[in-house]
């Protein structure tokens, strides 16, 4: 597990669950090769719908863009190892 290494660069969830997307992240680092966004990216989105319910998306890689609109207290963008993850629950 990666813990404890992640850089976060925005977010406005509340920490728990920051700490839950940054262990989710470093579970599925630990479960996929680092070249594999699309598993790792349905792992975290997965792990958030079971814990806090459906809606959630998920973003991995190393660059992209992106413009969308969230549920408040539900974003995070972090930096873990070389891939950069965006977790977000989509506004309705």
């Amino acid at each position: 597990m990666l813990e404890g290494k992640a850089l976060i660069e925005d977010t406005d969830m509340p920490l728990k669950m920051q700490i839950q997307a940054m262990a989710s992240a470093s579970q599925a680092l630990d479960l996929y090769d680092v070249l594999d966004c699309k598993p790792i990216a349905a792992h975290i989105k997965k792990e958030f719908d079971k814990k806090y319910g459906s809606g959630w998306q998920c973003v991995v890689g190393s660059n992209f863009g992106c413009f969308f609109t969230h549920s408040k207290g539900s974003f995070i963008y972090f930096t873990l190892e070389t891939l950069n993850f965006l977790i977000f629950k989509g506004a309705s």
